[in-house]
């Protein structure tokens, strides 16, 4: 095995609950974004944009559509015999089987397999943000500063900071003190949860604290190498970057790409989005059709009004439909005569004629209140919407619903309907 200098490990296992029904049956990191892509695109991307040509994915809830997606890397060029992408789920050892219970105890679940490239520095990557960063600038950094750990850190608003990791530095950018979420924030420098470690300093410490529970890169290894005096540095990011963690940030980050001038743009040729990608025939649009400022994915067919919107490949929005305002993912079928307003519709779902959904005022949720706090229709994939029903805002449906499931044909606001056997 020819030695590496810097091996990734992307952690992808995070159900992304507050995301609701979007997450009930797929992982976070396979989410879709902006029309073509998936979430983790964006890791993946920006490693072989820097130069990293080996990739440990490590993957737990929900992995099948992930694992599907990444295959053996090619989109990525990171199909290699010598190091390329490799899918790390957990597994069962002789004596017992083991779950990951935290970001740290998956990488030390595969010691192994970062022993066997025998790599300088480590980097480890989150599978769930939004972002374009050259990992080799952050490595110079690492190297110039003869540092055993550096923390990828951007500033964030003082009233948010404590959502986040938060870094005190000197004027040398050295870390003097580290927060885990801190009530009262004494910086604003966050964490973007992006460590590179030299590998002893990292394998040290994953053993020492092996028996530790739920060990977690920011609760456990980093305040322990911090205690130990190790050289920690903060490289300090003014990118883009968004964690799209809630359905409100996602829903947000969708609608930024479709700026006349985007704020984070799919279209530079010198760093390029990677996907994978169906061959499949260009998208229709009807002579009778109107289509202003939005996404249209390959083979989608549109012959309603789509204004505003981010919509993926495959779908078909019939004749006299409106979409506004929404994210319509690949496979979606929506009939004739529909209104979809401030909606985010997962893949494959069918949506039957002349139904209204997102109309009315905004409700609080009364289910899972911390999810469902936008002013947002949320349909889970796979799910059916009967015709002629009428979806308030701020909703989550889930499943193959029918007419029986809505009374007096509505699902008022703030409500959710979500079928036994789904969850949300």
């Amino acid at each position: 095995m020819v030695r590496k200098e810097m091996i990734a490990m992307l952690l992808a296992g995070g159900q992304g609950s507050r995301l609701g029904v979007l997450t009930s049956a797929v992982a976070k990191p396979a989410v879709a974004f902006g029309g073509k892509y998936r979430i983790i695109d964006f890791p993946l991307s920006n490693c072989i944009n820097s130069g990293i040509d080996t990739v440990g994915v490590l993957t737990q809830y929900q992995p099948l559509q992930l694992n599907s997606h990444i295959g053996i890397g090619i989109p990525w060029d990171l199909d290699r015999n010598n190091g390329g992408v490799t899918v790390l789920p957990p597994y069962e050892k002789s004596d017992n089987s083991e779950w990951y219970t935290g970001t740290a105890n998956a990488i030390f679940q595969n010691l192994k397999y970062m022993e066997s490239y025998n790599p300088e520095y480590v980097i480890i990557l989150s599978g769930d943000h939004i972002y374009k960063m050259d990992y080799e600038e952050m490595l110079d950094f690492h190297k110039a500063n003869h540092a055993d750990v550096t923390i990828a850190a951007m500033p964030v608003p003082i009233e948010e900071a404590s959502r986040f990791g938060i870094v005190i530095t000197d004027e040398k950018k050295r870390i003097l003190e580290f927060e885990e979420k801190p009530d009262h924030p004494r910086s604003n420098m966050a964490s973007m949860g992006i460590y590179i470690f030299s590998w002893k300093v990292l394998k040290d410490a994953l053993v020492v604290l092996k028996d530790q529970g739920n060990c977690d890169f920011g609760k456990h290894i980093i305040p322990y190498l911090h205690g130990q005096g190790s050289g920690m540095y903060a490289y300090e990011y003014n990118g883009y970057w968004k964690d799209v963690g809630t359905l409100g940030s996602y829903w947000e980050a969708n609608m930024e790409l479709i700026d006349l001038i985007p704020e984070f743009n799919l279209y530079e040729k010198y760093w390029k989005i990677y996907t994978k990608c169906d061959i499949i025939e260009p998208q229709y649009i009807a002579s009778e059709a109107i289509v202003e400022k939005s996404l249209i994915g390959e083979g989608s067919e549109i012959y309603g009004e789509v204004y505003s919107s981010v919509v993926g490949a495959g779908v078909t929005i019939g004749r006299g439909s409106v979409v506004r305002n929404s994210i319509i993912m690949k496979g979606v079928i929506i009939g004739e005569n529909v209104l979809v307003d401030k909606g985010i519709v997962a893949e494959n779902t069918k949506i039957g004629d002349r139904a209204q959904i997102g109309i009315g005022d905004y409700a609080p949720g009364t289910y899972n209140p911390k999810v469902y706090a936008f002013d947002l229709v949320t349909i889970g994939e796979d799910s059916v919407i009967p015709p002629d029903v009428r979806i308030g805002r701020n909703t989550a449906v889930s499943g193959e619903t029918t007419a029986a499931d809505y009374p007096d044909g509505q699902l008022v606001s703030g409500n959710v309907i979500i079928k036994e056997g789904e969850s949300a």
